[in-house]
């Protein structure tokens, strides 16, 4: 049987037409896609999608046009200092008022419950208005005088709050004020004083000192009640008040040192914790904050003069630390100098630290800005 071969499987069958009719077609008409011959490998699966419109390219932002839109976003939201001081204004209150609560224990431990401490103190009031200058008697301060001043001071403070339309710092200054009279009325039979030696002075609990308690704080609220441009002065008349009060009870062996310094620092932690409360009435407002020389200068200044005198008076204490062992005379010129130095020390740190405090709670850098009014543009012909 004659048997016929046929043609590959893979040979294109448009060439099998071409020699059944007899012509030779060149194998580049193929290839240049005959109207009458599908095109060779074409895929019935192959998607044929049409071509889409080119879009016309967006321009991208530049850093200058993000930075205008994340400002607007930032500036269009409700500023939160506004309306409450930092948080960590707020954390340095509360840590200055834990530190000034730690100072009055550690003073009241020192000075009531060692036998120097005790010896100390006895040689410090029996001796002080024999050994220190007259003038710091202060024409002998009456306790009436002492009450209706700082009353007159506390007044003062709730009617300028009142007046500014603080209304959250005139509760403040209110709590504040309880807290400082229960302080002085509640602590004084609560803390015992044991008798470690023999005394000559009253063996009877002292600490902490309501006369000094009261004008401090009295000062302290005047401090808090200022606007910003009286702050600094208002800090210095409270230093010397505290200081004029705190010196004249131990000349008048109304009280000792050590319940003079307690009553201090018990009204100064007392502020902090009511400075670290400030809100949104207590503070001054937006467009009126603005830095001050005269705070920094005046917080500086009574900070550094109070460490220094706290310096001087510790050192004085070191020297005459032998003859508190057994009350010897010539270590009563060193006791009366170093409690005058203690009570003046201490009466300038508290007033320093709530000043700088009182700004810093009062008046915080916002976006509205501690600026003010803007600035008047350039005259002509200025350099």
């Amino acid at each position: 049987m004659t048997q016929h071969k046929s043609a590959p499987e893979d040979e294109p069958r448009v060439n099998g037409s071409a020699n059944a009719s007899g012509g030779s077609a060149p194998s580049d008409s193929v290839a240049a896609g005959d109207a009458t011959t599908p095109a060779a490998q074409w895929d019935p699966l192959e998607e044929r999608r049409e071509p889409h419109p080119a879009s016309a390219p967006t321009a991208a932002p530049t850093a200058e046009d993000q930075l205008s839109a994340q400002i607007d976003a930032s500036l269009a939201q409700p500023d939160p200092l506004a309306l409450r001081p930092r948080t960590s204004s707020v954390v340095l209150c509360v840590v200055f008022g834990v530190v000034f609560l730690g100072v009055a224990a550690a003073v009241y431990w020192l000075g009531v419950h060692t036998v120097d401490g005790q010896s100390y103190e006895d040689l410090a009031i029996m001796n002080f208005a024999d050994t220190m200058p007259a003038w710091l008697s202060f024409g002998n301060l009456k306790s009436g005088l002492v009450i209706g001043v700082s009353l007159a001071f506390g007044a003062v403070a709730m009617l300028v709050a009142a007046a500014r339309k603080r209304w959250w710092l005139l509760g403040q200054l209110a709590v504040f004020a309880a807290v400082a009279f229960a302080a002085a009325k509640l602590l004084k039979p609560l803390l015992p004083r044991p008798l470690l030696v023999h005394v000559e002075s009253s063996v009877n609990n002292s600490a902490p000192s309501g006369h000094t308690m009261l004008a401090a704080a009295a000062g302290l609220m005047l401090l808090a009640a200022v606007p910003r441009a009286w702050r600094a002065c208002a800090s210095v008349l409270s230093t010397v008040f505290t200081s004029i009060v705190g010196v004249s009870v131990i000349y008048d062996r109304w009280h000792r040192p050590v319940d003079v310094v307690m009553s201090v620092c018990i009204a100064g932690a007392c502020m902090m914790f009511a400075l670290a409360c400030t809100r949104a009435s207590g503070m001054d407002r937006t467009g009126s904050r603005a830095s001050s020389p005269s705070v920094q200068i005046a917080a500086t200044a009574l900070i550094t003069l109070g460490l220094c005198a706290i310096a001087y008076g510790t050192y004085v204490l070191w020297q005459v630390f032998p003859g508190l062992q057994y009350a010897s005379a010539w270590a009563a010129p060193g006791a009366c100098a170093a409690a005058t130095a203690m009570v003046v020390g201490f009466a300038g740190l508290v007033n320093g630290m709530v000043l700088m405090m009182r700004q810093i709670t009062a008046a915080p850098l916002t976006r509205l800005g501690l600026i003010g009014e803007p600035p008047a543009p350039p005259r002509k012909g200025a350099a």
